[in-house]
């Protein structure tokens, strides 16, 4: 098992290159099983929840090559849904998998899906899904930990959905794309990976109005076609190496970024007193000058501050003078880092869904654990503002979702080796 040997005390200066958003990546590939015709997808991750997805569309008999040319192009091709199955083993690591219950039940009238695993954050319940999918005709039962979804023609519905829920709205405005009538989704998800995952099924020949606001509407359609897409920047990697650049008093140009997806990140970043501006198209510089002021926020559905953000900003406000109140309002249970972070020097009181951070405190290198993707993220940035060594334990959480993450830093003045087995190589 992998583990990051981290070196800190280094101000990173220089570029890095923002990659595909894994949140986009792994919808847009589940939408090919909406129809017999290639899918490729450009600007993919190569990170370890897109393999896992291209492991679980190929044992449902799609064929999924990686260009040779290009490891973030993929082409994905379902012929035939001939194994609608997503079985628990493929899918106990990756939430994602569900992704695939809308598509298979709407072009072929059957799924069964395994309810999925993912990141130790909370409860992160499927009953709106199930709902949802009811209200278009379809027939769900549960079963040893599986869902069996059966149904003729999907019908058109209003659907309004009791909570926000991105893949949600993503699963089912895919499975509507294929039913008869029109289906309204209220209360929807705004999230920028929602709206990219419409205009993906938009060009595969869906009609689909309204995505990035709280009411879509989707008008059904006889059958899709295939189609070529370039997915999105990662709106949280991009944030992550803003937090890095701030918390090393550092200097960075993140390129191929999309500023507009990260309106409330930067916000919060000027109220902390570091420097961000965009510098050309696609283009963000950070720029952090040791002094940070207290952070302050309460996690929010898009376009509010992302929950996605809450670890790393953790680790930040450890550096801030004065103290920080951090609310989590998406996920329960979403600050395992704490722990660990205050394992490294950090004072941090949690009460409830509330974070209290009082800074600023001097952060040493300590052997911590990763409970999560964010939280291993959070933890890489506390080591790299730490004196000494951090040594940190399941780094395959950040494989989920960050591609190189200690090349992309080491590039710009970090000290961070991958070692394996906790013996260095």
């Amino acid at each position: 098992m992998d583990q990051f040997k981290i070196q800190g005390g280094c101000k990173l200066q220089g570029t890095i290159a923002i990659g595909g958003a894994k949140n986009a990546a792994l919808p847009a590939m589940t939408m090919a099983l909406l129809t017999a015709e290639p899918i490729t997808l450009t600007n993919v991750p190569n990170v370890r929840d897109i393999v896992t997805m291209g492991r679980l569309l190929e044992h449902m008999g799609a064929e999924v090559q990686q260009a040779e040319s290009n490891p973030h192009s993929f082409t994905i091709q379902a012929r035939d849904n001939r194994h609608a199955e997503a079985p628990y083993d493929l899918v106990k690591t990756m939430r994602a998998s569900i992704l695939t219950l809308g598509p298979l039940v709407a072009r072929s009238g059957y799924a069964r899906v395994s309810l999925p695993g993912g990141c130790a954050i909370g409860a992160r319940p499927v009953d709106l899904h199930i709902r949802a999918l009811e209200q278009m005709g379809v027939a769900i039962s549960l079963d040893h930990g599986y869902m069996e979804a059966r149904a003729g023609k999907l019908r058109g519905a209003e659907i309004i959905f009791d909570k926000i829920t991105v893949t949600g709205t993503e699963n089912i405005m895919a499975a509507a794309t294929l039913a008869d009538g029109e289906t309204v989704l209220m209360n929807a998800a705004r999230e920028p990976e929602v709206t990219d995952c419409a205009d993906l099924l938009n060009r595969m020949g869906a009609r689909i109005q309204g995505a990035g606001t709280p009411t879509i509407r989707i008008q059904g359609v006889a059958s899709l076609h295939g189609a070529k897409h370039h997915v999105i920047p990662d709106r949280i990697e991009t944030g992550t190496f803003l937090v890095a650049a701030a918390i090393t008093s550092g200097n960075l140009l993140l390129t191929g970024c999309d500023p507009a997806h990260l309106t409330a990140v930067i916000n919060q970043l000027a109220s902390c007193g570091v420097d961000v501006r965009e510098e050309a198209a696609g283009q963000l510089r950070a720029r952090g000058n040791g002094q940070l002021r207290p952070a302050s926020f309460t996690t929010e559905e898009y376009p509010g501050f992302p929950t996605d953000m809450q670890a790393q900003f953790m680790a930040l406000a450890t550096q801030a003078e004065g103290t920080s109140n951090v609310a989590e309002a998406i996920f329960e249970n979403r600050f395992l880092h704490a722990s660990e972070m205050a394992r490294m020097g950090a004072d941090i009181s949690i009460s409830g869904n509330e974070a209290v951070i009082r800074g600023r405190t001097p952060l040493v290198g300590a052997r911590v654990i990763a409970s999560d993707l964010r939280a291993s993220a959070s933890l890489v940035l506390a080591a790299l503002a730490a004196s000494n060594t951090t040594w940190i334990d399941r780094v395959y959480h950040i494989d989920r979702g960050y591609e190189r993450i200690e090349e992309k830093l080491c590039a710009v003045g970090a000290r961070i080796e991958r070692v394996a087995d906790g013996k260095e190589s």
